[in-house]
């Protein structure tokens, strides 16, 4: 992980933990950096400044940050932070419509979501960067309850953080106690439906997660979240196999996790308390059942969980008919109903999400085909092919009057190199001077191995000296790579994308007339524009 994304997760933490406008001020400042313009930095510190913007409840500001964030992404190629900024765009845009019914917006979330999943086909090398991309996904499709395409991420999040390179912060624990909870979740909606068999499999699942996340805790955090995890294992036993044992665990880690003083945690205290209310009711003891779930429903605030506010209203309500009250049955049936009306939007939503993702995977695969046919395997740039389609676009109408510039590279005695060092070394000499060329050229130019120890690089927009200037970057960069002592001969020439065919024989013939004065150099043709 470089210094900018460390820099960048330090801010992240300080806003969480109550920074916010400090982690900003910061975040605006690294960014300005470069060029003065915010939206010129990186797109790690435009992760920081999303963060700090939603923590100050600005989130008409975190978006607009998240779409500065999306172009620095696809500036620096990330995949990974490409994700993180789709997805943080998807939860700021649900939240505001969750605040405003004219922000409200499903189709453009789900896009957003949709999209981010699909960025991370292409895999983010950075573990960190990779677990973050996955949680932000799974955290919005939890948001819209759509549990069966949350689970994997947080499990992608999970795997990311299991990788040798990520560090031990706890965050292992962290994403399988997310997955404990998902499951109770899942559960809870299902209870509100009559599906109760197939919520008590959500509990199951819930409780192997939970003891897993206990098992593997570790960090800075470990404690807390080991006894988040407790507190999840007895949740998930309130309806099955332990009623007793849990009406007696989970009051207990409930206690120990105040006892902590992380505000943090009142919704997981919250969630737990309809799996209290149960396991009490099926221990025997329903006046302290209706006791806990009256209390719970007491504490409720305007921006609790409306699934928690829901699942507690209803389990109050059946533990009052339980109890013989006739007020409880029109509300119970009026929720009942509500519940299932929800149950089908959650539905729809989920139809339409993964109609999405179908479109978008056929249509990446569709697109890695398409750069495979043109990328030459061994080095990774362009192949005839994607060369024969570059330089078709150069003759589009509209470009034929631009200047070009072309280079024409050969490695000077490659068959040497592989007759001494064997063919897997020249193997390895291709692919550096691949890469020596792609870092030399400027953005927007182009290269392509044309075949065996020949590339060519074209420069659009640039004349003869320009040219140069990149060609001899090239020749001194291979001139020091060791150990195998590779050299170039580059001839360059300049012309019209009209007069492409004729500038690249110039700098053929420019080429020929390097390796004939003794390689190692550049070559100008004499007859470039």
């Amino acid at each position: 992980m470089d210094e900018v994304t460390l820099r960048a997760l330090s801010l992240l933490e300080e806003a969480q933990a109550g920074g916010a406008a400090q982690a900003l001020a910061v975040a605006d400042s690294a960014l300005r950096e470069r060029t003065g313009e915010i939206g010129d930095g990186p797109a790690a510190m435009h992760f920081a400044r999303v963060v700090a913007l939603t923590r100050l409840g600005d989130l008409h500001a975190a978006i607009a940050a998240a779409d500065l964030m999306l172009a620095a992404a696809d500036r620096e190629r990330s995949v990974g932070w490409r994700s993180c900024a789709l997805s943080m765009r998807a939860t700021r845009r649900l939240r505001l419509g969750d605040q405003d019914i004219a922000e409200h917006d499903i189709e453009s979330i789900l896009r957003d979501l949709v999209s981010a999943e699909t960025a991370l086909l292409a895999e983010e090398p950075d573990p960190v960067i990779a677990g973050n991309a996955h949680t932000g996904i799974a955290i919005g499709y939890a948001q819209l309850r759509l549990y069966e395409l949350a689970a994997p991420q947080f499990q992608a999040a999970y795997e990311a953080a299991c990788r040798a390179a990520y560090p031990d912060n706890g965050n292992r624990a962290m994403w399988l106690c997310n997955l404990a909870e998902l499951h109770l979740m899942w559960a809870l909606e299902l209870y509100q439906v009559g599906q109760v068999a197939e919520a008590e499999k959500h509990t199951t699942a819930a409780e192997e997660y939970a003891l897993r996340a206990a098992a593997e805790a570790s960090g800075p955090k470990a404690d807390v979240w080991r006894l988040s995890a407790s507190l999840y294992a007895a949740c998930s036993r309130a309806d099955r196999q332990d009623p007793a044992g849990a009406a007696a665990d989970i009051p207990r880690h409930i206690a120990l996790l105040r006892a902590c003083g992380l505000e943090e945690h009142q919704h997981e205290l919250l969630l737990c308390r309809p799996f209290q209310a149960v396991a009490l009711s099926r221990s025997g003891r329903p006046d302290e059942a209706l006791r806990v779930i009256e209390d719970a429903v007491a504490s409720l605030s305007p921006d609790t969980d409306w699934l928690i506010s829901a699942a507690l209203h209803r389990t109050h309500a059946v533990l009052l008919a339980a109890n013989g009250s006739r007020d409880a049955a029109p509300g119970l049936t009026y929720g009942d109903a509500l519940a299932e009306l929800l149950w089908r939007q959650r539905h729809r939503w989920l139809h339409a999400a993964v109609t999405m993702q179908s479109y978008d995977i056929l249509r990446w695969q569709h697109e890695r085909a398409e750069r495979a046919a043109q990328t030459d395997p061994l080095t990774g740039v362009a192949n005839r092919r994607g060369l024969d389609n570059f330089l078709h676009s150069l003759a589009a109408p509209g470009v034929t009057a631009d200047p070009v510039a072309v280079l024409i590279v050969d490695i000077d005695r490659f068959k040497h190199i592989n007759d001494s060092l064997g063919h897997a070394t020249g193997d390895d000499v291709l692919r550096a001077v691949a890469l020596i060329l792609t870092t030399s050229v400027r953005k927007g130019d182009f290269v392509a191995r044309l075949g065996g120890d020949e590339f060519v690089a074209i420069l659009p927009g640039a004349d003869a000296a320009a040219a140069r200037q990149v060609a001899q970057r090239a020749v001194d960069a291979v001139a020091g790579m060791t150990p195998w002592r590779a050299r170039l001969s580059v001839g360059v020439a300049s012309g019209l994308a009209y007069s492409l065919g004729e500038t690249l024989a110039h700098a053929d013939r420019a080429m020929y007339a390097a390796k004939r004065a003794g390689g190692n150099r550049t070559s100008c043709s004499q007859t470039a524009a």
